[in-house]
C-alpha cells in the first residue's frame, strides 16, 4: 500500500452495536482503521434504511458485514445495485439450513437470500473453510477463512474455582460455556446432552459444569435437580471469570449436529477451549477430523440430542480415566495458526486491499 491512499472501509454487525460480532469484525479490520456503522437489531427495518442511507452518502470503498441478518444484507445489496458500493460478508453459519432448523417453511427463502448475498458480494470471509467453499459455490467471487481466536482472561486458578463451585479436587468434570437458547424445533439447548448423559452415567466422582444463560436454563435446572448435586449450572458469569471456569474443566463439550448447520461450523468456543488446554468431545463433524491430533473424542449420532450420541457420551463419562484425560490434554495444540489473531488480522487486511486493487 506504499504511496497509495488507504482504502476507506466501513463495517457493522447484524447482531447489533456492542455485540461480540461487532468486536470481532472491528478487530479483524483493525489494520485498516474501519469506520464502525451503527446497527440496531431491535429495529431491523429502520436500521436497514438508515444503514443504506449512510452508505449512499459516505460512499466507502468497501463495506464489511459481520453476520447475515436480512436487514443488513438487503441494505448492502441495494447499495451495490444503486451505487456500485462493494461489500464483503463475514459469517459463521450456513443461512438457509440454520433458518430452516427453526422455521422449515422459511428455508427456501433463506436459501435464496443466502445465494443472492454471495452472488452480489465482492468477497466472503468464512469462520470455517467449509463455509468458504459454500460461499464460492453460491457465487462469491473471492473468499478466505478467519476462524476466530481466544481472548486472554484472568481469574482464579483451577483449584480455587473448583472450591468456589463445590467441585472435589479429584472429580472428573465435563462442561461447556455458551448461550443456552432453547430450540423448540428439536427440543434442545447447549448443555442438555451433558446433563442427560451425566444422569445416565451414574458415576460418583463425575461433575458437569454448564456456564451460560438463556431460555434453556430453566429446563436444564429442572433436569439437573435429579442429579444429586453432580450438575452445576452457574448462569451468566462475568467475562473476566470465564477463564477460571474453563480451568475447572477436564473435558469441554462442543455439541454440533452432523448436518448442513453443525457440519459447517467452527464455533467461537473451539479457540477458547484450545486456549485453556482442554480436550474436546464432539460429534463426527468435519472439524473433528481436520483438527484432531489426539485431543478429540468423536461420538456417533446425528446430533447431540440423538440417543446414539447421548449413549456414547454417557459411556465416555462412565469410563474415562485420569490417565486418558492426561494423554488427551497433553495432545492439545497450544498454537494452531488457524486461530492466531495477528495472522487473521493481517490476512483480512491483505484480502480487502487485494479486492480493491491495492495489492
Amino acid at each position: 500500500m506504499s504511496g497509495k491512499l488507504a482504502p476507506r472501509v466501513a463495517c457493522f454487525a447484524t447482531q447489533g452495536s456492542g455485540h461480540g460480532d461487532e468486536v470481532r469484525i472491528r478487530e479483524l479490520l483493525a489494520d485498516l482503521d474501519p469506520e464502525l456503522l451503527p446497527f440496531d437489531r431491535g429495529r431491523r427495518l429502520g436500521s436497514s434504511a438508515g444503514l443504506l442511507g449512510r452508505i449512499l452518502r459516505r460512499r466507502p470503498d468497501l463495506v464489511v458485514m459481520e453476520g447475515t441478518g436480512i436487514g443488513g444484507g438487503l441494505a448492502l445489496i441495494a447499495a451495490r445495485l444503486l451505487a456500485g458500493v462493494p461489500y464483503v460478508v463475514s459469517s459463521g453459519d450456513a443461512v438457509g439450513p440454520y433458518i430452516g432448523l427453526g422455521h422449515p417453511w422459511a428455508a427456501p427463502l433463506a436459501g435464496l437470500y443466502e445465494r443472492l448475498l454471495c452472488r452480489f458480494s465482492a468477497g466472503f470471509i468464512g469462520w470455517s473453510p467449509y463455509l468458504v467453499g459454500r460461499a464460492l459455490t453460491f457465487g462469491a467471487p473471492r473468499a478466505m477463512t478467519a476462524a476466530g481466536w481466544s481472548h486472554p482472561v484472568g481469574g482464579l486458578d483451577r483449584a480455587a474455582r473448583r472450591r468456589a463451585l463445590g467441585i472435589p479436587a479429584d472429580a472428573v468434570v465435563f462442561g461447556l460455556v455458551g448461550s443456552l437458547r432453547w430450540n423448540d424445533a428439536v427440543g434442545y439447548c447447549y448443555g442438555l446432552e451433558l446433563v442427560r448423559a451425566a444422569l445416565a452415567a451414574e458415576r460418583a466422582d463425575l461433575r458437569v459444569l454448564v456456564v451460560g444463560d438463556g431460555s434453556g436454563l430453566p429446563r436444564l435446572r429442572e433436569l439437573a435437580a435429579r442429579s444429586a448435586g453432580r450438575v452445576i449450572l452457574t448462569g451468566r458469569v462475568p467475562k473476566e471469570e470465564v477463564g477460571s471456569h474453563l480451568a475447572a474443566l477436564d473435558v469441554a463439550s462442543l455439541p454440533q449436529s452432523v448436518d448442513r448447520v453443525g457440519s459447517f461450523r467452527y464455533t467461537t468456543k473451539i479457540s477458547e477451549y484450545l486456549g485453556a488446554g482442554l480436550p474436546v468431545v464432539t460429534g463426527e463433524i468435519p472439524l473433528a477430523y481436520d483438527l484432531d491430533d489426539g485431543w478429540l473424542w468423536r461420538l456417533p449420532g446425528a446430533a447431540p440430542w440423538d440417543p446414539h450420541y447421548l449413549t456414547a457420551l454417557a459411556d465416555l463419562m462412565r469410563s474415562v480415566t485420569a490417565e486418558e484425560l492426561a494423554t488427551r490434554r497433553a495432545a492439545v495444540p497450544r498454537d494452531l495458526p488457524a486461530f492466531d489473531r495477528t495472522r487473521q488480522r493481517r490476512a483480512v487486511a491483505e484480502f480487502v486491499t487485494d479486492l480493491l486493487g491495492g495489492g
